[in-house]
């Protein structure tokens, strides 16, 4: 037998929570503080800030995508929406041209949510957003006006983990899958690396945030995943990352029974051809030490690639 989930958004529509959170969101734009940049510009108005985002967002793409976690995917896809800018500037980012140069189409929250609504039909597990720290409210409303519409199925907030844990308080019962990345386990490395002060400091507050909310990742009877907490990895060519404190963080102050994916895709991308040490993909060696540092933490739903 098949578990149906019921996605607590549906409870905060017929309460009427839902809308006032998005009432909430965007009157948040009036003096943007969504994430921690806090630019205090109006983007109602015009004003951009690190971002670059005004009151819409723009999005890339959004397509059923199969080259995700295996317990998002399931048989018919992540319904992936591709946001584009971002709250970091990663020397090593593989998607720069969606990132940096904001290759993409500005849409509303009406055309979003029909984006939702269609990728729903197409039988997608889920709405995974990718890159949705800069514009919480215009997902939110777009949730809001799928949700009327029959929107279903599971939400993943798919972040780079530099993000408010005020920001994230408004996400409660609205978000059923947090899938932060944890970059650096080092403030000064990340703000060489990254771009952003404070990374780590920031990130391992908002994980704790997404945990007290989500708590460990539950799946079906199909291994598809439907709430809790999915925490990415990309090991770094000469532990650059600190892996083994990210994985101690994990096992000491998350759960030993957090899902983390350890990644071993890095390859030298965007401006990484400046860092020496960014300069080569990791060796099997380096990933065997990562792993292990998993083990030694105690971490018990590490996801490898081999």
């Amino acid at each position: 037998m098949i578990h149906v989930y019921k996605p607590a958004y549906l409870n905060l529509l017929l309460n009427g929570e839902l809308e006032s959170r998005v009432k909430t969101l965007k009157e948040m734009l009036k003096n943007c503080v969504l994430c921690p940049h806090e630019c205090g510009v109006n983007r109602l108005e015009g004003e951009r800030g690190y971002c670059k985002t005004l009151d819409n967002c723009v999005v890339s793409g959004g397509e059923p995508h199969f080259g995700e976690e295996e317990e998002l995917v399931g048989n018919y896809g992540s319904g992936t929406i591709f946001f584009s800018h971002c709250n970091l500037s990663c020397v090593f980012c593989q998607n720069y041209e969606i990132s940096f140069c904001g290759e993409g189409r500005i849409i509303s929250s009406r055309e979003l949510s029909k984006m939702m609504l269609s990728l729903q039909r197409y039988g997608c597990h889920n709405i995974n957003l990718v890159s949705p720290s800069h514009i919480v409210p215009q997902i939110v409303e777009a949730i809001f006006m799928a949700a009327k519409e029959g929107l279903n199925i599971p939400i993943v907030y798919n972040t780079n983990g530099y993000d408010l844990t005020g920001t994230l308080k408004l996400l409660d019962g609205i978000v059923d899958i947090y899938m932060p990345d944890i970059k650096f386990a080092d403030d000064e490395k990340a703000l060489k690396y990254l771009g952003v002060k404070n990374y780590y400091t920031i990130t391992k507050k908002a994980v704790k945030e997404m945990y007290r909310q989500v708590n460990n990742l539950k799946t079906d009877d199909r291994n598809i995943a439907y709430k809790g907490l999915m925490i990415r990895h990309l090991v770094l060519p000469q532990n650059l990352a600190d892996t083994e404190k990210i994985m101690k963080f994990i096992g000491d102050e998350i759960s030993t029974d957090t899902y983390v994916n350890i990644m071993d895709q890095y390859y030298p991308a965007y401006t990484s051809h400046k860092y020496e040490e960014l300069s080569r993909t990791i060796s099997k060696e380096e990933y065997k030490i990562a792993v292990n540092s998993a083990k030694s933490a105690g971490l018990k739903r590490y996801k490898t690639s081999y």
